[in-house]
């Protein structure tokens, strides 16, 4: 963030109260990176008016209910100017912001696909370790283990039997 010597900047505490919220709040948006403030030779945050701007229109944003993805696409885009002297999203960059989000739902619609996958097979694994304990449960019990295994087979074989039908 460039700076001149004229421009104040706020440490994180000082920003957060001129915001009114928390300074976890600013560190927040920062780890998600929809702010970078500079830092003082000591490493301390230190914020312009233009990070504030910027944080009061995430702040607005989150007050209407977008999301942090959604926020972040929009702020990707600029704002422009109307006749009014008010300052609004093109159609084009409306339409990016549609397209990015848009994206953003298949990257997660793929996850839970995988997802989806991934309990299946562990439902499968679990059934299939429950069937191993009722086994060795069975045999600590003292049932005949020749009669125990030919009772797997037929099961195994019928279980198969089912895949191939499926």
């Amino acid at each position: 963030m460039p700076n001149d010597a004229s421009t104040p900047l706020l440490t994180v505490s000082d920003a957060a109260s001129r915001l009114g919220v928390t300074p976890r709040t600013l560190k927040y948006y920062e780890e998600r990176g929809l702010v970078t403030p500079s830092r003082s030779e000591g490493r301390y945050r230190l914020y312009d008016e233009a990070d504030l701007e910027r944080f009061a229109r995430i702040l607005r944003l989150r007050a209407l209910g977008f999301s942090l993805h959604g926020i972040t696409e929009m702020l990707k885009r600029p704002l422009e100017e109307t006749g009014d002297g008010r300052r609004r999203y093109s159609d084009a960059s409306l339409r990016d912001i549609r397209t990015g989000l848009a994206e953003q739902i298949d990257t997660l619609d793929r996850r839970i696909a995988a997802v989806q996958r991934e309990l299946k097979e562990a439902v499968a694994l679990r059934k299939e370790l429950r069937h191993d304990i009722d086994y060795v449960e069975r045999r600590l019990a003292g049932e005949n283990p020749d009669a125990l295994i030919a009772q797997r087979r037929a099961e195994a074989g019928t279980r198969r039997t089912r895949k191939d039908r499926e």
